[in-house]
């Protein structure tokens, strides 16, 4: 069998050079060293046929990587008696980008269909390093974009070192990036202070990582004099779990409609307070976590629980500066797991004021108490244990990603993406990730779900969650 993409070159990208430096890491970084490479990637139309795509490409990423210097980086550890810190070497190592070409006749209708299964098996081709967990950046690059041509289409496909930041920081970069290539293509060659120009208009990038009392953030020492528990060669990971994905859309509309319900739920109830907190995250998310634990045959007893990705920036006093680059993201839940028999019996409003409740509680104090207890006792869970492929409950359902990050704002040079994907990395049965809808600001959500083939099948005949869904528009342009 042909391979699914063939290799056509690999260039390592480097920025110019500048002073060395190291940038520790906090305690929201670390936490993340076990686990998988970020992996996103978005699908293109064809470039123009006189546009030398990877050239063009590689030349505005190395631009971007002088401003983002640290994605140019290794993970570097010093070795202390009493443990270890791990940070961000700062030397231009560089990042990497491929160009990779699909086997024959994979076109864009190959890797967006017209229902709503996502191709994993084409799509999942196209992402570099997977299997690479953060803790590898020691050694590989922390940023590789493969650039896979299609029969009628192009895919850039991102793996990004998770230790380095959050989604939040990730999209910036890759909206720089793709902002420097745009101009590049507008602007005649070697024009001076194009890129410069180009970024001018963006918070620049801000690396001082955050510490607790205010000051510059000291490297953290963890109490770990052998690292080699830390490596896939004394853990290897279990094998990735058998899922089906789906990408669905949900409009304004519906989810406008879907929080109408947990609002009348809640005043039907009493719980005035809820119903007018209530918010469309909180009633998509409810919708989510009981069709999920309905399509999973819970029996009563057992226990089932949300939790979701939360950015602290603007709940930490004083808030993190524009343009943070560095993780400062928890995932939290909803207050107490409950019972499968409870979770229905509740309704839609309560479970969607559940989730209210704990972002509400997710304040500045929250936050410092978090980080406070994990400095106290530093510890990294090891990348093998069940936590890595169901994370925290295996019931559950965890909700990633936003739709506020800025996906289609990715424009290199000739039009927006047609449709945004990610690959492999971290997915297990119940994670949800969230995306804009391509339309724009229209308040759309994508939202792409992973279960288990067997529980996918018993959501598909769920009429409650489908009443939902509403047909992409966008999809079916593409199938025109």
């Amino acid at each position: 069998m042909a391979p699914p993409v063939t290799v056509a070159s690999r260039r390592a990208v480097k920025p110019p050079p500048r002073p060395r430096e190291r940038i520790p890491l906090t305690a929201w970084d670390l936490a993340l060293l076990p686990f998988d490479y970020l992996q996103y990637g978005l699908l293109f139309a064809p470039p123009p046929p006189t546009a030398h795509l990877v050239d063009h490409l590689h030349a505005a990423l190395a631009d971007a990587l002088a401003v983002y210097y640290p994605v140019a980086g290794r993970l570097a550890t010093e070795q202390l008696t009493t443990g270890c810190s791990v940070s961000i070497d700062c030397a231009s190592q560089g990042a990497e980008i491929i160009h990779a070409v699909a086997a024959d006749g994979v076109s864009v209708a190959d890797v967006v269909p017209p229902d709503d299964d996502i191709p994993a098996a084409v799509v999942r081709s196209f992402f570099p390093l997977d299997g690479a967990i953060n803790y590898d950046g020691h050694e590989l690059p922390l940023f590789v974009a493969q650039v896979t041509d299609l029969a009628d289409g192009v895919f850039v496909a991102f793996a990004y070192n998770h230790a380095l930041s959050d989604g939040a920081a990730l999209w910036d970069f890759l909206n720089t990036w793709a902002q420097i290539a745009r101009a590049g293509l507008a602007a005649p060659p070697q024009t001076p202070g194009a890129a410069a120009a180009a970024t001018a208009s963006r918070a620049p990038p801000v690396f001082e990582r955050w510490s607790p009392d205010g000051g510059a953030a000291a490297p953290i020492v963890l109490p770990y004099t052998d690292r080699t528990w830390l490596t896939k060669k004394t853990h290897p990971p279990p094998p990735p779990p058998e899922l089906r994905e789906m990408m669905l859309h949900f409009s304004p509309e519906s989810l406008a409609g879907l929080k109408e319900r947990a609002r009348e739920e809640l005043l039907a109830a009493g719980d005035e307070d809820g119903a007018t907190a209530v918010t469309r995250f909180q009633a998509l998310s409810s919708l989510l976590w009981r069709c999920v634990a309905r399509a999973r045959r819970l029996s009563s007893e057992q226990e089932t629980v949300c939790r979701f990705a939360i950015d602290n920036r603007e709940r930490l006093r004083p808030p993190l500066p524009a343009g943070y680059f560095g993780n400062s993201v928890y995932t939290i839940s909803t207050e107490a797991v409950v019972p499968a028999s409870e979770l229905h019996a509740r309704g839609h409003g309560w479970t969607a004021a559940a989730v209210g409740r704990a972002v509400a509680a997710h304040t500045d104090a929250a936050i410092r108490a978090r980080v406070a207890a994990w400095m106290a006792d530093p510890a990294i869970v090891p990348p093998a244990t069940e936590t890595t492929t169901r994370p925290l409950h295996g019931n559950g359902v965890v909700i990633v990603h936003s739709p506020r990050f800025d996906v289609y704002g990715c424009d290199f040079g000739w039009g927006k993406p047609l449709a945004a994907r990610s690959g492999r990395a971290a997915k297990y049965d119940g994670r949800v990730s969230l995306f804009p809808a391509r339309d724009g600001g229209s308040g759309g959500v994508d939202v792409e779900v992973a279960l288990a083939p067997e529980n996918m099948a018993a959501l598909e005949l769920d009429g409650v969650f489908w009443a939902a869904v509403t047909p992409d528009a966008s999809r079916q342009l593409l199938w025109k």
